[in-house]
């Protein structure tokens, strides 16, 4: 490894590097020229600090800053090695997801978009289930630079997130609570969902039933369930709480609200079945806004955040590193079918 501490004592005449950009800079100018290839593992923490003499965090950080590019990676306390000669990647980033529904799809088309081509973004499902993630979070855990997370909204997961430096963090879509110093861009349902619910009021009250399918065993947000049942009874609404849909179990005059896409496009067919009309016969509102809702049936309202936005402003914590604490409200998006 002489040629590396050959080049680092070259950078230290480099008066505005810092000593472990001196470091960092050394090893990708080592692998640029070919002299450092893939597999090839870098010298020790100890060895380092005697050949430099640098400070031991000092090397630390400079590993560290490199594994987060995807470029270093440690096997099992055996040391450093080269994981990847793309010394061009700014940031390798783990996006942690419910699902790949159709607005999560929204969510990382404009994060992709947002960050570019230098940033690498790997995606994981954990589909509200404790096991899953538990298990991705251990798979991918020291191998990021950043990981942005929709946790599941359980203390467990709260606690098991702290493993994660701070500063490598970021808290998206459902609110968990953690220590003051987690960034997070998450949505708040239960307040929300109540207010847009009371706007939508004289448009309610035209139908002689409103229904929500919601399934408790599911991803659904208990806020959801929480604002509907005390807006049902502030306003002496008749209506009531199904688990899911039944193919061909459509009744004229009633107000359907889903949580679930795929119970949304069954009743969609059903309508167009019978010939009812959106909006007159049958009242349709959706949770999650995407522009197959926007032009569908003459579209379906919905009330929902932003996700492009939240999107945006989770690219924008990668870039930049200041911390955020963001609560993006829902709003209501009125259209024909209520």
């Amino acid at each position: 490894m002489k040629v590396l501490f050959d080049k680092i004592d070259a950078l230290k005449q480099i008066k505005p590097l810092t000593k472990h950009e001196q470091i960092v800079n050394a090893i990708i100018s080592k692998i640029e020229s070919k002299e450092l290839k893939k597999g090839d593992r870098l010298p020790s923490i100890n060895n380092m600090v005697s050949q430099v003499g640098f400070a031991r965090k000092t090397i630390v950080k400079a590993y560290e800053d490199l594994k987060g590019k995807g470029i270093v990676e440690s096997k099992n306390f055996k040391g450093y090695y080269i994981a990847n000669v793309n010394t061009k990647t700014k940031l390798r980033v783990a996006l942690v997801l419910f699902a790949f529904h159709s607005f999560q799809e929204d969510f990382y088309n404009t994060f992709r978009e947002e960050l570019g081509k230098r940033y690498i973004i790997n995606v994981f499902f954990h589909h509200n289930n404790i096991d899953v993630f538990k298990d991705i979070m251990t798979r991918i855990a020291g191998r990021y630079g950043m990981y942005v997370v929709a946790p599941i909204q359980i203390p467990e997961v709260g606690m098991l997130l702290q493993n994660i430096p701070h500063n490598k963090l970021l808290i998206i879509d459902r609110y968990i609570a953690m220590p003051n110093m987690y960034s997070y861009i998450t949505q708040e349902f239960e307040n929300s969902t109540y207010n847009q619910l009371k706007k939508l009021l004289p448009e309610i009250k035209k139908y002689k039933k409103f229904i929500l399918f919601f399934k408790k065993d599911s991803d659904y947000p208990i806020g959801i369930l929480n604002a509907f049942n005390k807006f049902i009874k502030d306003f002496n609404i008749d209506a009531k709480v199904e688990k899911r849909y039944k193919k061909d179990s459509i009744v004229k005059n009633t107000l359907y609200f889903f949580i679930s896409d795929g119970y949304l496009w069954e009743i969609l067919r059903d309508i167009k079945l019978k010939n009812y009309e959106v909006g007159k016969d049958i009242g349709l509102l959706a949770h999650n806004d995407n522009a197959i809702k926007e032009i569908i049936f003459g579209g379906i309202t919905t009330i929902s955040i932003d996700f492009k936005k939240m999107a945006s402003e989770s690219a924008n914590y990668l870039k930049t590193g200041e911390s955020i604490r963001r609560i993006i409200p829902s709003q209501l998006i009125q259209r024909n079918s209520v």
